[in-house]
């Protein structure tokens, strides 16, 4: 659905892309991911058609981007960082306005715009000002634009930034709907590691420009480098502990965090003989967990 060969892009002598490739399936749920500067917006620039690129080529859905700019924007459902919502119409006013925007057939624009109402839940809200809504609504409101024209793939650049919890919560189980209700293909790019996570099968890392990772995220658990994780809360004692459980010859790592969990890492489950030493050493043992790896351990070792 979306594939992308060898692309490159130059701003003068700085090169922000450097030959990158990867491929998103159709009805994937995929996260971009990198750090500030890594590449990302430039890559949902080019893809979304608002930039060419230097070098290399961009294909949705086997038409090349910028060859067909116009058929590929008909395709493409597009959630910018900053969104540029009419704060003096209503709800749904901005929708139909998009979809006549977006080239929606006259006699679907009614129905495409009183579905996406109904997907993300803002029937109560159509004839409200969007200048009168919250943050969390107007978020829906422009998740809402971006799919007005039933897109085969949906790119979204930090869909939950600047929102509450709960906020956050309600637009990442919006963004799973939309891909097992309207069986889009959704690329993602979020700085937030748990959300890419919880909602994506597969993320694609990107740093200085370059690939640096592809694959389903469960793939990227088991390349992580070895290690056994287990937290430890201990209320007393902390410094003896450490420097106790340092002299093991399986432990690889021990970090105190938060000023209260001991973070070990070993070569293997050593869980019984560790709670052993905590406990003679009168550390008040309150819990031991084995910490499963995360994204964030995925990507940290891959950047770092």
């Amino acid at each position: 659905m979306i594939k992308v060969e060898n692309l490159s892009k130059k701003y003068g002598s700085f090169l922000a892309l450097d030959r990158i490739n990867f491929e998103v399936n159709e009805g994937e749920i995929v996260a971009f991911l990198g750090p500030n500067g890594a590449g990302k917006t430039t890559t949902m620039r080019i893809l979304t058609g608002f930039m060419p690129p230097t070098e290399g080529k961009a294909f949705i859905s086997g038409m090349d981007v910028y060859e067909e700019t116009t058929k590929v924007k008909a395709l493409i459902g597009y959630l910018p960082e900053n969104p540029p919502l009419y704060p003096e119409l209503t709800v749904s006013e901005y929708l139909t306005y998009v979809a006549e925007l977006k080239k929606v057939p006259k006699d679907l624009i009614k129905k495409n715009v009183d579905k996406v109402i109904e997907l993300t839940d803002l029937g109560e809200r159509k004839n409200t000002l969007i200048q009168l809504l919250s943050k969390g609504l107007k978020q829906r409101v422009s998740i809402a634009q971006s799919i007005v024209n039933s897109p085969a793939v949906i790119i979204l650049d930090e869909p939950t930034v600047g929102l509450d919890p709960v906020q956050v919560v309600e637009i990442r189980n919006l963004i799973k709907s939309l891909a097992g209700i309207e069986k889009s293909t959704i690329l993602i790019s979020t700085h937030l590691l748990s959300e890419a996570q919880e909602i994506c099968s597969k993320a694609i890392i990107i740093n200085n420009g370059k690939i640096i990772a592809e694959d389903s995220i469960e793939a990227l658990k088991q390349k992580q480098k070895p290690g056994f994780k287990i937290i430890v809360k201990a209320l007393r004692n902390h410094k003896k502990i450490l420097e106790s459980l340092k002299k093991m010859p399986e432990i690889i790592e021990v970090e105190y965090k938060n000023n209260e969990d001991i973070l070990i890492t070993t070569k293997e489950d050593k869980r019984e003989e560790i709670a052993r030493i905590i406990v003679g050493m009168d550390g008040g043992l309150i819990e031991m967990t084995q910490k499963e790896s995360s994204l964030e351990d995925i990507f940290l070792q891959l950047i770092q």
